[in-house]
């Protein structure tokens, strides 16, 4: 038995998208989900299933549309994909890194080095981003709340289904997978 993260994309946010946590994981447990553990109220959820990654994050989809009946995208990690966030995070490298600047976007296929190009950055300086596979490092100059460089944006230039989380969230989850 594998334990997947699922990472749900846009719930729970402005009002939107409402769901109990207590909700969604009994949800999940009707279906077949096992040890299902949710952290915060912004979708990050722990489940163990025979299945691989693929059908987790499907089934969750699905299962939320039938039940709450939100068109919510799931990006389902491993814990790999955690350990690399931090292991390949160039940002993390920086002496005096203000950490609370430091998001990660986690999307849905594997992006190449080159893709960076098509997000044209540079109109976002001094916003920084860089790519790894299925991670976007980015580095805020002021704060997320104060660009442009957003989810949205990305997704829609690189053709992506995306979740974005700050890393605080990341080191919390990649704890909570060691437990």
């Amino acid at each position: 038995m594998a334990t997947h993260l699922a990472l749900l994309r846009g719930i729970n946010v402005s009002g939107h998208n409402m769901m109990k946590m207590e909700a969604l994981k009994t949800m999940l447990e009707n279906i077949g989900f096992q040890n299902v553990r949710t952290y915060l109220q912004s979708g990050n959820v722990f489940v163990e299933s025979e299945e691989e990654a693929s059908k987790v994050g499907f089934m969750i989809k699905q299962e939320i549309f039938k039940v709450f009946g939100h068109e919510v995208p799931v990006i389902v990690l491993s814990k790999k994909d955690l350990e690399l966030s931090f292991a390949n995070n160039p940002y993390l490298k920086e002496k005096d890194i203000d950490i609370k600047r430091l998001y990660i976007v986690f999307v849905s296929i594997a992006l190449k080095k080159e893709h960076i190009h098509d997000l044209k950055i540079s109109q976002f300086k001094p916003d920084e981003a860089s790519i790894d596979e299925n991670r976007i490092f980015i580095k805020y100059a002021v704060g997320a709340g104060k660009t442009r460089l957003e989810l949205k944006y990305i997704e829609k230039k690189l053709n992506v289904i995306g979740t974005m989380r700050n890393l605080n969230t990341v080191t919390n989850l990649l704890k909570m997978y060691e437990e």
